[in-house]
């Protein structure tokens, strides 16, 4: 088999494994929620289908570098990543995920916040913002443009940090679960992580919902550093007041539907 040929089936399996990987998480919080909060997503249809559309899109943009590099790690040496437990002190597993996710939310930050300049968001971040609100299927559902700034992340990370591939495997499931968990409209997490100490300093769905509710703040991923230390930070959203002004959107919307078509 050819190295050029090699390289595209690791891509196009790489992809696979993402966009599999989103729709078991996504419709398995999508499915919670439908247990927990029954009729939390009614009506929402055309927006779930279009997260559901542009979240695959995105798959194959995070698939084809993670793939590339893969492929890169097994065949060249590619790569920081080990497979020896050894290698490294054992106290370095839990830093090396820190370090990750630090630099990783750092990265999200400051390129999720230009992505609110005007000409950014109108190209590129308005695809992530049309839904309003955000559901569980909307983890992914990115311009080409944004996938991009996304998916190079870990892929570039690999080449720098030393990290073992299990600690690198809690990296990517950490980074699923708070991408859907962060977007499906209320809280899977125990209140003392989002209302008691270290929930000012970590994000889940109450931080990221004030910022599809407010936009210009809250732009974080993990963590609330950097809109602490930046003063974006506007605090926890009210799911309560958001569902309440997502209905009467969804009544006026529908109004004028039935409006609409009783003129024609």
């Amino acid at each position: 088999m050819s190295i050029a040929l090699a390289i595209i089936l690791s891509a196009s399996a790489m992809t696979l494994i993402v966009g599999v990987r989103y729709l078991i998480t996504s419709g398995a919080f999508a499915v919670a929620t439908r247990v927990r909060h029954p009729g939390l997503y009614t009506g929402l249809d055309p927006q779930i289908r279009r997260e559901i559309w542009w979240s695959l899109a995105s798959a194959a943009i995070y698939g084809v570098p993670a793939g590339v590099v893969a492929w890169g790690w097994q065949n060249r040496g590619w790569t920081q990543v080990y497979t020896d437990v050894s290698a490294f002190p054992l106290w370095y597993l839990p830093v090396s995920v820190l370090l990750f996710l630090f630099v990783h939310d750092t990265w999200f930050y400051w390129t999720h916040r230009w992505m609110h300049r005007p000409k950014p968001f109108r190209v590129a971040h308005a695809v992530h913002h049309a839904s309003r609100p955000p559901t569980a299927w909307a983890a992914m559902a990115f311009h080409p443009i944004e996938a991009l700034t996304g998916a190079v992340v870990i892929p570039l990370l690999v080449f720098v940090i030393p990290i073992h591939v299990g600690a690198l495997g809690l990296v990517l499931t950490i980074m699923t679960v708070m991408g859907v968990t962060n977007h499906m409209g209320w809280e899977i997490f125990p209140r003392f992580m989002w209302q008691g100490p270290m929930g000012t300093w970590l994000i889940t769905a109450s931080h990221h919902q004030r910022h599809h509710e407010r936009y210009g703040c809250n732009y974080g991923l993990y963590f609330r550093f950097w809109d602490r230390l930046c003063r974006t930070d506007e605090g926890l959203g009210d799911f309560a007041r958001d569902r309440a002004r997502a209905a009467a959107r969804r009544e006026r919307r529908d109004a004028d539907r039935r409006h609409s078509g009783g003129a024609a």
